[in-house]
């Protein structure tokens, strides 16, 4: 494919704090050696950038945001390709994984670079230039080719939240045995339920807002719980009082945890996604007797992105169904505050065919 005209300078959107968006002018970045230049096609955005840099810069380490280019969730296809890369060319469309670790480390080894805790570690939209920009320089050992099924939104979706859906489920090892229960309807939970009940599984879907609890049942949930004093007994009848095989909190809210534990049946499996916020129980009761396996589940390696995309191609699933919401790159703003009213499903900006 022939190289597309690349402009000199190009919009990317900051993110200064205080519940504000930026838009600034930048020079197009040009690939050096085991680089590619990406055009922006869909670039996502995610919870995480609320909670530690839309409202207030609070994060600290890898989650620490350094003014750069804001949005870790990108999409879109190779305009231009730097010397030692032989694995992509120009005209292919891709998915870009979030984290750049050392390369050399046990995590880094793995493909989970966000487990990588080098100095060298940066993440797209906190430590280096991400995907809320018009183009994006991006590290071929990040990089994974969008099968063509896929819309460039379904691979800003994988990007993160989708991924992560699918390590969780996958550490659960959800199957059609299961009846599975999601508390916490974000975009993660939805993707989880989406994720699970193709898997076969028998899918219970409970959040504190009915409207995200609709669009769970749209999404393949069997019975959808808003959350209140009642959920555990809903769910106690709803599985004959024994509870679910496996039970998926993606709310990071105390709660929503504690009822994971509680509606879990005896021999169940449970999975804390949702990060933040703390938990509080018994053990003996609600994990030792009960003789649960808890696992906690961050993100997803390269590894388990590219079997998240090749399970979506094989379920033909299309995550960008999870996306309620689409903005310019120059309605970020709009997009940024309609995502943090929390009655969203994903929400995503989108890039003009040039």
């Amino acid at each position: 494919m022939e190289r597309p005209k690349i402009p000199q300078r190009m919009q990317g959107v900051v993110l200064p704090g205080g519940d504000r968006t930026e838009i600034r002018e930048y020079a197009v970045p040009r690939p050096g050696w085991g680089q590619v230049l990406v055009q922006m096609k869909a670039s996502g955005l995610c919870g995480s950038d609320l909670k530690f840099i839309y409202h207030d810069h609070v994060g600290t380490g890898g989650s620490q945001y350094q003014g750069v280019i804001a949005g870790h969730e990108p999409s879109g296809q190779i305009v231009e390709v730097g010397s030692g890369v032989s694995s992509f060319t120009v005209g292919d469309r891709v998915v870009v994984y979030h984290i750049n670790g050392c390369g050399h480390c046990a995590e880094c080894e793995k493909g989970f670079m966000i487990g990588c805790t080098s100095p060298e570690r940066q993440a797209y939209g906190w430590q280096r230039d991400g995907g809320h920009a018009d183009y994006l320089l991006a590290d071929a050992r990040a990089l994974l080719h969008l099968p063509d099924p896929l819309s460039y939104i379904d691979g800003a979706m994988v990007a993160c939240g989708v991924a992560t859906a699918y390590q969780g489920i996958s550490r659960a090892q959800v199957s059609g045995r299961d009846r599975v229960l999601v508390v916490g309807l974000g975009p993660v939970g939805l993707a989880v339920v989406m994720l699970a009940a193709a898997s076969g599984a028998e899918v219970y879907a409970v959040d504190v807002v009915s409207d995200r609890v609709a669009l769970a049942e749209t999404y393949g949930a069997a019975q959808g719980i808003v959350a209140g004093a009642d959920a555990l007994t809903r769910i106690m009848d709803l599985t004959q009082g024994q509870g679910t095989e496996v039970a998926m909190d993606c709310s990071g809210n105390p709660a929503g945890r504690y009822l994971c534990l509680e509606a879990a049946s005896t021999w169940g499996r449970v999975v804390f996604l949702g990060e933040g916020s703390e938990v509080r129980f018994e053990p003996s009761p609600l994990l030792i007797r009960k003789q649960l396996t808890l696992y906690g589940s961050w993100v997803s390696g390269l590894d388990g992105m590219d079997r998240t995309l090749a399970f979506l191609v094989r379920s033909r699933l299309h995550p960008d169904s999870l996306v309620t919401h689409t903005f310019a790159l120059t309605d970020v703003e709009r997009a940024y505050q309609t995502f943090a009213a929390g009655r969203t499903g994903k929400v995503v900006l989108t890039f003009d065919e040039k």
